[in-house]
């Protein structure tokens, strides 16, 4: 049986484990069921992939969204290994091809959605073949308490009782102690082991700013990222998502819209354009990201704030996956608060929660729009907060980081507290003198004794909070307000127009029974801004910036070759390993993070050719590091054998020359004697040519529709097959498979 670490370096092309990767993956071997939380970007895929290529049997990896789905078969397909998905984006003839390549017991993993899994007859299906694993991925999709409940989720606890010796795995990046004990209780789960590798994602930068004119901050932000990095704006409605896309298109960006309302062709158009090139700024209502993989997104922004820190962190969590720098931006205001608070009551109140036994019907309503409405307060404590962001995220999902973090505003340009006490109990007395009807832009003139004519018509300038607040400005008593009401202290009557009132948390404040601390904002910075996440330093000179501009340029005439998205040919990680190390031949690229066999034979002479041409004209710069030892060995002849029935079909087939009449003089079927010449083929005791019989052209064709077909995430020969219009039959194309597999070996 092959070990782990080999499949990662000779399949995946990395050095080594990350965090408890290694652990999950022996767990899964042992037969022992899993629950994983681990971030985005952490490697979370890698800890199903692998048991599925050492265990015996088919991997069944549950997934919510069809774009995910495509992109994991897409990527592990450019690695060789034998992937496949059925979903609704596949027409009829190509799911059957599918289901006859997993009942013949030739695909490593089959990734289906969970309404796929449940149609009649595939369970039956399933059962008829052997099961490396269930993999169950964006698993608080299962919970009511998760920001992302599926209720066709909940049916996935009795994979349990169908498969009972068939080790399950339950994979999510975002859950918070509850939604965790949600899911194990829910898929049955109790007797997993857990694996929680921490929350942080240490590349991401988190910024909260101050909603101002946010069009024209969103630009300024924009212009400081370097060019042609992609990135996501999350934005509240779909007239937002529309206006923003608009706005950044006539002022020179490449943007794009993604929302529920667009028609479905529209939606995948630009969510292909998003994933296949590069600079793409994706402007979207949370309709978009869940299921999108792309490593490389350098930035995520809220220009309208989400609901609750899960969603924030899955959110944010799209940036950086690659492992470098990225940033976070949100901005927020007055506004937004209310309108939070009313969206999540509107949501608590229109929920579909399933059946609980253990409670009312009622009783179990109340308790989730609390819980909603504390989720909510958690998210705005995060955007008020005077201590480093890092940590107030962490602790909220149970993690504590003992130092600031150094990546975030506040840590970078630290903000002042002050004991807002008297000035709460100010704020809050002119809320009831004028009789809760007005919003905080009336308020603060009242306060800062300013004679507007509302404040004429409506007789307050004879309160007696008049013009009592002018130690502090209007923006300032603006900000005052904007924190009590995140922090509960007022509330917002959203049928009153904005217009703030008391609660019972206000009359203690105002009573003297409780103290307030407050943050003086930040002055905002007009004009250019510096760059808003850290450098690489890898490409932080012209000349290795020129370097790498030209290894993403053929990384993406690769991919438009191929049909596949850039990042399934090379990462930006592996780009940047190749500008440190400046490998000069491809058996220097060994060592480089990310190329694994299959891919250094198929686009390593290419890439070395880049960074010839690019050393013979720029020279070599003296600082290259030694470059890491070879990962990627070369496959030893006769590391496997021939069985003994093996060997006897291929000496037969050496005096015979001809399939049929081995299979008669050994008293088996062709398919079998076929199935012995695969493997032969596959060890390099004899080629696919002798074998089939097929000129070069025929070869050709044939290696070339396999290997459109790989790229595009179809593994499925049926499919070869049908596009071939039935010339070639499948034991020929098994051949000929085993043949390209065995030349790109050797190559490597």
């Amino acid at each position: 049986m092959p070990k782990p670490i080999d499949i990662l370096r000779t399949v995946f092309g990395y050095d080594g484990f990350v965090g408890p990767q290694e652990s999950i993956i022996e767990t899964l071997l042992a037969g022992r069921d899993a629950v994983v939380l681990m971030p985005t970007g952490g490697g979370k895929s890698l800890c199903y992939q692998i048991p599925a290529l050492i265990r015996p049997g088919t991997a069944v990896v549950v997934s919510p969204l069809i774009a995910l789905m495509r992109d994991q078969v897409q990527s592990l397909t450019q690695n060789g290994v034998r992937a496949a998905y059925l979903n609704s984006s596949l027409s009829a003839a190509e799911a059957r091809g599918v289901e006859a390549e997993l009942l013949a017991g030739r695909l490593d993993l089959i990734y289906v959605a969970p309404e796929r899994l449940f149609l009649a007859g595939f369970l039956e299906q399933l059962g008829r073949i052997p099961l490396a694993l269930f993999a169950i991925d964006e698993a608080h999709c299962v919970s009511q308490w998760g920001h992302d409940f599926r209720p066709e989720y909940t049916r996935l606890g009795m994979i349990a009782e169908r498969f009972p010796e068939v080790p399950r795995l339950a994979l999510t990046a975002t859950a918070d102690d509850l939604t965790r004990a949600d899911i194990i209780r829910q898929l049955g789960l109790e007797s997993a082991r857990v694996f929680a590798s921490g929350f942080d994602r240490p590349g991401i930068r988190y910024l909260v700013a101050l909603k101002d004119q946010p069009e024209r901050q969103l630009a300024d932000f924009l212009r400081a990222q370097p060019a042609g990095d992609a990135g996501i704006v999350y934005r509240m409605s779909r007239k937002k998502v529309e206006a923003t896309a608009a706005s950044l298109g006539k002022q020179g960006f490449t943007a794009l819209p993604y929302h529920a309302g667009l028609d479905p062709a529209t939606r995948e158009r630009n969510q292909e354009r998003f994933m296949r090139e590069d600079g793409v700024i994706m402007v979207a209502t949370v309709a978009f990201g869940m299921g999108v993989d792309k490593p490389n997104v350098r930035f995520v922004v809220h220009l309208d704030p989400p609901t609750s820190l899960e969603a924030y962190h899955q959110e944010t969590g799209r940036a950086g996956r690659d492992g470098l720098p990225a940033v976070a931006l949100m901005t927020y205001g007055l506004g937004d608060i209310a309108m939070l608070r009313r969206l999540v009551a509107m949501d608590a109140g229109s929920t579909r929660l399933p059946a609980d036994t253990q409670e009312g019907r009622g009783e179990s309503r109340v308790r989730h729009e609390r819980l909603k409405q504390q989720k909510l307060t958690s998210l705005l404590g995060f955007c008020e907060t005077t201590n480093c962001r890092r940590q107030v995220l962490l602790r909220y999902f149970g993690q504590d980081l003992p130092e600031p973090c150094g990546n975030c505003d506040i840590c970078l340009d630290p903000v002042e507290s002050w004991d807002g006490t008297v000035a709460a109990q100010k704020a809050l007395s002119t809320i009831f003198r004028v009789q809760e009807g007005f919003g905080a832009g009336h308020l603060a003139d009242v306060l800062v004794g300013k004679l507007t004519k509302a404040v004429e018509r409506w007789g307050h300038e004879a309160v007696s909070t008049f013009g009592i607040g002018t130690e502090l400005s209007r923006p300032e008593w603006l900000s005052v307000y904007r924190q009590l009401v995140a922090a509960g202290l007022a509330d917002v009557d959203m049928e009153g127009y904005g217009a703030l009132k008391l609660n019972a948390h206000s009359w203690e404040v105002m009573r003297g029974g409780r103290t307030v601390a407050l943050r003086r904002d930040p002055v905002p910075v007009r004009g250019a801004q510096k760059p808003l996440a850290p450098k690489m330093a890898e490409v932080s000179s012209p000349e290795a910036r020129e370097l790498w501009e030209s290894l993403r340029a053929l990384r993406l005439e690769i991919s438009r070759e191929q049909g596949v998205p850039p990042y399934a040919v090379f990462s930006d990680r592996t780009l940047l390993e190749m500008v440190r190390y400046r490998p000069r031949a491809v058996a220097d690229l060994h060592g480089i993070s990310g190329v694994g066999r299959m891919k250094l034979g198929a686009y390593g002479e290419r890439f070395v050719e880049i960074l010839q041409r690019h050393e013979s004209e720029y020279g070599r710069p003296e600082d290259v590091p030694v470059a890491p030892a070879p990962r990627v060995q070369k496959t030893k002849p006769g590391a496997q054998v021939l069985s003994g029935t093996e060997q006897t079909s291929l000496d037969l087939f050496r005096e015979e020359g001809a399939v049929e009449a081995v299979a008669g003089a050994r008293g088996l079927k062709p398919a079998t004697i076929y199935g012995h010449l695969v493997k032969a083929i596959a060890l390099g005791h004899v080629s696919a040519a002798e074998v089939t019989g097929l000129s070069r052209g025929q070869l050709s064709r044939i290696e070339d529709m396999i290997g459109s077909m790989r790229v595009r995430g179809v593994a499925s020969l049926g499919a070869v097959i049908e596009a071939l219009d039935g010339e070639f039959s499948y034991e020929i194309l098994r051949c000929v498979q085993a043949g390209m597999l065995r030349e790109q070996a050797e190559q490597a």
